[in-house]
Order: structure tokens, then sequence, then C-alpha cells
């Protein structure tokens, strides 16, 4: 009877003991990783609201890439459709020296050989390739946007362009097709440069004329292509805005996390050096305890 009563004083110390140790090793945990929660049974409900607001932090994340992925084929798209109004003005440029009808043959049949390059410029700009290597203007086909059959320009893409997912039910499209930037008044600027070039190679008042009507033309690919930079940028506007609510939510979600799941860094260090305190005393009491003349009798 003894004996149990001795073997029932240790087990019930030593299992007081481990309790505490156990306690002072989550406190020391918790300071170590900045987290209260260790276990989801340490506070379900606050467990249960971490992981969804985990879920959400992640779909944001993939919402992050896709919102990357648009900025940089909207930013290719911007330049590319820049360079494209450059070489179209600088065609409006030759259009109005070629207007003179006192130029010779041999002055048109320069202006016709920088006519030339800048449609064979604009047919590379307009197939661009994107980060994935697809052509920029080309929709969803593969291949080219646009090909050359024996000088004539045609567009092989197709008309479909998806819409990219931003979060929280808004979508962008990262491109445009190649006639939404490069048709106009029932035409294309490579019709336009090409019926332009041929006047010049017949060279004389025919070479006057085509170019003073290439000029209406040309400036209407020109508005035609800054209405495209328009909308571009009214779409790079539109995912910087969204970009700025995610991060703001994203702050807010951290915040929300911070508090259910975070320790208060002070308050846990007071908790444990009181637990400390209570566990070294603890200890002391039962080295004294034990070391009793009665339990040595006891025993």
């Amino acid at each position: 009877m003894v004996t149990v009563s001795t073997a029932a004083f240790y087990g019930r110390t030593n299992l007081q003991l481990g309790t505490l140790r156990g306690r002072a090793e989550a406190l020391q945990s918790q300071i170590g990783t900045g987290e209260r929660l260790a276990r989801s049974s340490d506070d379900p409900a606050a467990a249960a609201r971490l992981r969804a607001l985990d879920r959400r932090e992640r779909l944001s994340g993939v919402d992050a890439a896709n919102a990357n992925r648009v900025v940089t084929d909207l930013t290719l798209a911007d330049q590319t459709v820049a360079a494209m109004a450059d070489s179209v003005i600088r065609a409006r440029e030759l259009a109005l020296q070629a207007r003179n009808m006192t130029l010779s043959d041999s002055n048109f049949a320069q202006i016709k050989t920088e006519i030339d390059n800048l449609r064979t410029n604009i047919l590379s700009l307009a197939n661009t390739r994107n980060a994935a290597g697809h052509a920029l203007f080309g929709g969803e086909a593969t291949g080219d946007a646009y090909t050359q059959v024996a000088g004539v320009v045609g567009y092989v893409g197709n008309g479909v362009v998806t819409d990219t997912d931003l979060g929280d039910g808004q979508k962008v499209q990262r491109s445009l097709l190649g006639p939404d930037v490069l048709e106009f008044g029932g035409t294309d600027i490579f019709e336009v440069l090409g019926n332009l070039s041929a006047a010049l190679a017949t060279g004389g008042a025919t070479a006057g004329t085509g170019a003073s009507d290439a000029l209406t033309q040309l400036d209407m690919g020109l508005e035609k292509l800054t209405a495209t930079q328009t909308i571009i940028g009214t779409r790079q506007a539109w995912v910087e805005t969204i970009a700025e609510r995610r991060v703001a939510a994203s702050e807010l979600n951290a915040e929300e996390q911070a508090e259910l799941g975070g320790a208060d860094l002070a308050s846990t260090i007071s908790k444990l050096q009181e637990l400390m305190t209570v566990l070294e005393a603890s200890q002391a009491s039962f080295v004294r305890l034990s070391g009793l003349s009665l339990f040595d009798r006891l025993n």
C-alpha cells in the first residue's frame, strides 16, 4: 500500500512536470516561429479561417502570374504598334515628297525602295512573337499572323483572342488581332504601301497621283494605330488598377493571418517566464519532497 502511494506520487508529479515542460516548449516554439497555432486543435475555428486565407493567397498568386503575362504582352504590343506608327509616319513623309510631279524617275525609284523596306518592316512587326512564342497579333493560331505570297500580304491568324482571368471576376485580352490594328477603310497598310510602290515604279504623273492617293490612306492608317495604342493603354491601366487592389487585399489577408495565427511576442515571452518560474519551483519542490526521510522510511 505504501509502495503504491509512493509510485502514485512520482507518477503524478512527473505528469505535472511533463505538462509544464510541454507548455514551455510550445511557448518557446511560438517565440521562435512567431506562430500561435502549432496544431489545428489549438484553436479549430482560427485554424479553419487560416486555411481559407492561405487558399485565397495562393489563388491570388495565380492571378498575379496571369496579370504579369498580360502586362508583358500588352507592353510588347504597345511597343510594336508604336514602331509600326513610326514606319507609317516615315511612309507619309516619303509620299509627300513623291507627290511632287517634278521629281525624276530616279527619285521615284529611290523613294520606292524605302517604301518597300518600310512595308517589309511592318510585316515583320506584325509577326512579332510574345513570350510564349506565338504571334502577338495572330489570335490563338500557331505560326505567323501574316504571310506574303507573290508580293501580296494576307492575314493567316484566326479571330480568337482568349480573355485572361485577373481574379475577382475581372478579365482582359492580352493583345489584339492583326486586322484590328492594320485594317481601315476597306483596305490595310500592306495594300496601301504596295499600291504606292507600284505607282512609284511607273514614275511620272502616275507616281505623283499614287502618292497623293496614298497620303489620305496613310493618314487613316495612322489614326487606326493611334486608336490601337489608346486601347492598349486603357487595358494596361485596368490591369494596374486590379494589381493595386490585389496588393491591398493581400496586405489585409496578411494582417488577418497575423492576428489569427501570429504570436504576441511580448505576451508569449511573459507567459514563458511565468511558466518557467512555476516549473523551476515545482522541480525544486519535487526534489525536496522526494528526499525527505519519510519517503526513505516508506521505501
